[in-house]
This record gives C-alpha cells, structure tokens and sequence, in this order.
C-alpha cells in the first residue's frame, strides 16, 4: 500500500466542526459562511450569461475581460500595473491560487516560513511538493510580526515566505512598517512571497490594506492572491485570482494548465460586467467594522476576552477566565451545551498549544449576533 504524502496531516476541524453545528443545531459562528446575498445584479448577470451560453470552457488563465478590469483596479488600489495578458491568472478559489504558487516554486528541501497561526492549506502544500514548513508564532497581545525572529530563521534553503493579511484566524492586519521591514530582509535573496490577501476590501479604524503590490522590491518577487469573494458574498462561486510578475506566472500558469485548465466561465463573464458598471471600490469595511463592534459591545458582560479584528470578518475569543480545557474540548461543549459553535485555534497551529482561544465569523445580521452573545454571556467559569 502507498504511503501517504502527508502522513502528519488529519481530517479537517472545519468538516468536524461543521458536522458537529448540524447535529447539535448551534449557531454557527465557525465558518466564513456570510448572512449576506450577493449583489442582485450580480446574480442577475451570472444567471443571464448562462442562459446566454456562456458555457464553454474559457482560456486556463481566465477570460481577457475580467482580468483586464482587475489590471485596472489593482492600479486604482496600489499604483501597481500588472500586465492583464501576462501578471493575472484567474483561479478556481483562492485555495488552488496558493497551492499551485507554491508548487510553482517549492522543490524538495526548500524550507518556506510560515506565520501561526496559520490557515490551514498552507503547510500541506509545502509538504506535498516535498518542502518543510518554517513555522514563526505571531506574537501577543495583537498576534504580530517579530521581524528579528524571522532574519534568525532565514536560511540559505528559505525559497519562500507567506504572509496573509489581513489575517485568518486572527484578524491582525500589517502594516507599512511590516512591509517596509519584509522588503529590507528579502532584498538580494532568491526568496519568493506568497501574499494572501483575500480580505483586503475589510480592514478597519480609518487603516489602509498594505499590499506587496504597493512595494516595487516585494511585488518583483510575489504571488499576490485575491478574491471577490468576501466583497460580494460569493465566496461559493470558486472565483480568486492571483497576480505575479511575469517570470513567475509563467511556471504558475504551466503547473495550473494541468490541474484544473478552466475556471467557471459564465461566472467570470457576470463578474467583469458587473466589475465595469457597478461602483467596484465600494467600501465594506464600515458595515463589517460595525458588525464587529456591535458584537463585542454584546459580550462586554461575558466572560470572554476579546482581541478586537483589525481586517476580515473573523476574531478571536479567549476563553481563560472560564476553562483550562484544550480550545478542542471547549468549542465541543460549547456547541453541545450552549449552541454556539467556533473554531478552536489549533486547527491553524501545527502542533498542540496552551492557548485558550476559538475563532468567531461576525458576518451575520443582527439577530444571529444577539442569539450568540446572549448564549456565550451564559458560559460560566469552570475554574
């Protein structure tokens, strides 16, 4: 019998979890499932396109329509031109957009350093083109960046860094500074980044999204990986993109050929047009900052502590006062017993840990919200 390729690897939390909500009926804080529709424009026009007979496969790396307005954008956004016919891929999510860069570049032996904690396709990939995963922690209180840890980490084996923000499970955004010193250390190396920027449109208190493709130095030697997703609430529809100068998008685009050629195309027709004549730039960030803040006000009285997001939709629970359990034991009987259900931590770290925290998604209309924070303000302490 075949040994497997990643012999460390176990089932997914989030398949565990989400199983787990279903039986016990909780509510469900634990995935990035937004209670949001997409635009109805949106649906109209990915409804009309089909119909139209849009069906055909579309060209591997995405039809010239939708990369062409990303081009556009991203130079709005960052003051960073990519060539549409050359610098953007479109991809089936954002999972294959970081799998298949890092198989573009990761060879056996190559070391890649990685921030927990982590999102969870990160190390697999690594592993499965035969590399090692470098692991740095962020650091408490606010889950940031100690650059002078990872220079001592650097070595002459490091192919690549991956660096996401803002940041999943945490929420942590970086900032000018960080990018600033991730370019001091990268310069005159062979060293790849790999920037996860899935959230970028939600980032909050008046910060402004720091992407390496604002930084000549760093977007020279970047893979940059996006989405519509969280912006228009169509994260199911598998759409990302993923943007590289063009000696890297050319392995990127070979390996992509053979994985899975085409990419939804009446979708990525409905998502150009709409993109074109729909205000494209408008600001989520305002509506998420207030789910947020609403959120946490609703818990003041519990016996959470909370590390508030800086970016993205999801933040971190700590649950210390209440239990000295391991984060996987609390988010089980919190569903079962309370009818929440989170995201333990440690389904992004590597190996076990003492910390005493679960992940919540925020993305939900109010009342979802006040059902949860009047269960989680019952959870008594333990200790």
């Amino acid at each position: 019998m075949a040994l497997s390729k990643l012999p460390n690897t176990k089932g997914s939390i989030f398949s565990t979890v989400n199983k787990l909500v279903s039986e016990t009926g909780a509510i469900d804080l634990s995935l990035g499932k937004t209670d949001f529709p997409c635009p109805e424009k949106l649906a109209d026009l990915a409804a009309t396109y089909i119909r139209s007979g849009y069906n055909n496969f579309a060209p591997h790396e995405g039809i010239s329509e939708l990369r062409d307005v990303i081009s556009t954008r991203v130079k709005t956004l960052y003051n960073h031109t990519y060539n549409p016919e050359t610098e953007i891929t479109i991809t089936a999510g954002n999972v294959q957009a970081i799998m298949t860069a890092i198989s573009s570049v990761v060879k056996e032996d190559d070391e890649v350093i990685l921030f927990e904690p982590a999102y969870e396709s990160y190390a697999p990939a690594i592993s499965i083109n035969g590399g090692r995963p470098v692991y740095v922690a962020l650091k408490q209180p606010n889950f940031h960046i100690d650059w002078e840890e990872v220079r001592k980490m650097i070595s002459s084996k490091t192919r690549m860094i991956i660096i996401n923000s803002p940041h999943n499970p945490t929420g942590s955004v970086l900032s000018e500074s960080d990018l600033v010193q991730l370019q001091h250390l990268t310069n005159g190396t062979n060293i790849v980044i790999l920037s996860d920027e899935v959230f970028e449109s939600i980032v909050f208190d008046n910060n402004t999204h720091q992407s390496v493709a604002r930084y000549e130095k760093l977007a020279s030697r970047s893979f940059v990986v996006s989405s519509f997703g969280p912006l228009f609430n169509i994260n199911g529809w598998g759409l990302a993109y993923i943007l590289a100068p063009e000696k890297l998008m050319n392995e990127f685009r070979r390996i992509q050929q053979f994985q899975i050629y085409n990419v939804n195309t009446p979708l990525q027709y409905a998502l150009s047009e709409y993109l074109r004549t729909e205000d494209s730039m408008k600001d989520i960030s305002e509506m998420y900052q207030g789910k947020r803040n609403y959120f946490n006000r609703l818990l003041n009285d519990s016996l959470f502590k909370i590390v508030p997001s800086q970016g993205s939709y999801f933040e971190i629970l700590d649950y210390s006062n209440i239990s000295d359990e391991s984060d996987a034991d609390f988010t089980f009987r919190l569903a079962s017993e309370f009818g929440v259900g989170v995201i333990p931590v440690s389904a992004f770290l590597h190996e076990k840990n003492k910390l005493k925290m679960v992940r919540v998604c925020f993305a939900k209309n109010n009342e979802t919200l006040e059902k949860a924070a009047e269960r989680l303000r019952l959870v008594p302490s333990l200790k």
